[in-house]
C-alpha cells in the first residue's frame, strides 16, 4: 500500500505554535520542550546461507521528557505528595497539532510517570528551564 500525499497549497507546516500539551487534563502553559518515542525491538533470525530468512519483533518501548518553567515546576511540586514529582500517580499527557486548515493530529502518553527532578541554577539566570525524565507505558495517535 503506497503512501499518497497530496501537495499543498498555501498550506502550513506543523509548528510549536499549533501544540497544546494537558498533563492529566490540565492544561500546561510554562512548557517549553516535549521529546517523545516509541521503539520496537526488531532482528533479523538466520536459517541456511548468509542472509536472514525471516524477522523477529519484540516489545514497543516508550520513552520522553518535558521541559517546564521552573515556575511550573514550583507548582506541580505544590501538588505532589512531600512535594516530589516521582511521587505523582501515573498520569495522560496529550499532545494536540492544529495549523490552519490542516487535520488535527493528537498523539496521548499515557501512564507517564515523573523519573528524577534536576535543578541546575547559575548566577545570572533570570529563568530556569527544568527537564523531567518520563517513564511512558505507551503512545496512541489520533487524526482527526
Amino acid at each position: 500500500m503506497a503512501l499518497e500525499l497530496e501537495p499543498l497549497i498555501n498550506g502550513r507546516e506543523y509548528g510549536w505554535g499549533d501544540i497544546v500539551m494537558n498533563i492529566g487534563g490540565v492544561p500546561i502553559t510554562g512548557i517549553r520542550a516535549i521529546k517523545y518515542e516509541e521503539e520496537q525491538e526488531k532482528e533479523d533470525i538466520y536459517g541456511a546461507g548468509r542472509n536472514p530468512v525471516s524477522r523477529g519483533y519484540g516489545r514497543v518501548k516508550c520513552s520522553g521528557s518535558i521541559t517546564l518553567l521552573s515556575g511550573t515546576v514550583m507548582a506541580l511540586k505544590a501538588k505532589a505528595k512531600n512535594g516530589q514529582l516521582h511521587r505523582i500517580a501515573p498520569f495522560t499527557i496529550t499532545v494536540s497539532y492544529q495549523p490552519d486548515n490542516q487535520p488535527m493530529v493528537t498523539h496521548v502518553l499515557k501512564n507517564c510517570e515523573f523519573k528524577k527532578t534536576t535543578f541546575d541554577w547559575k548566577e545570572g539566570d533570570m529563568s530556569k528551564e527544568v527537564e523531567l525524565e518520563l517513564i511512558v507505558s505507551h503512545i496512541t495517535n489520533k487524526q482527526n
